[in-house]
This record gives structure tokens, sequence and C-alpha cells, in this order.
């Protein structure tokens, strides 16, 4: 993957299994575009029926959008943001 493409966290990644809703909401973002994150940092929360759940970076990098507002609902497979990886990544 070059250093230009960006990755897209998908909600698909987060979803529980183990319930039939198919629209959650995003409860909190703890970052904005431009934020330097690593592999694994907290990036957000999504809320699906009752479960809370962490949205987690699957890759180092930069965020450069948030797809989904802050207490805005979205569909499950929806994509929640995108991050640049960094070049030496």
């Amino acid at each position: 993957m070059s250093a230009s493409e960006s990755v897209t966290v998908d909600s698909d990644a987060y979803w529980p299994t183990d319930v039939d809703e198919e629209e959650a909401i995003v409860t909190n973002w703890f970052v904005k575009p431009g934020t330097q994150v690593r592999e694994g940092d907290l990036l957000g929360e999504i809320q699906v029926e009752k479960v809370a759940i962490e949205v987690t970076a699957t890759t180092a990098g930069e965020v450069t959008a948030l797809l989904v507002d802050e207490d805005a609902a979205f569909e499950q497979g929806e994509p929640l943001l995108t991050i640049a990886p960094r070049a030496d990544e």
C-alpha cells in the first residue's frame, strides 16, 4: 500500500455478532482530522443496541476524515473514518 492510499475504518469490524440491530450511533470521537495515531489507539466509541464498543486504529498514520458525526446514526457496514498511513508503515 502506498502512503497516499487512505485506509477506511469500517463499522463491520466492530459490529457485535450477537445483536440483530443494523443501526448504531457514534457516541464519542477522541480524534479529529489531522490527529496522528498508532495502530491500536482508541479513536472513538459507538453504541449498538445497549452495547458500547471502542473503535481503534487499524493502522498508524493521520486521521484524514470522520465520516460519521458524533451522535449520528449509521448503518452496519458503513465506513466510520479514514486514516492516511505513515510513509514508513
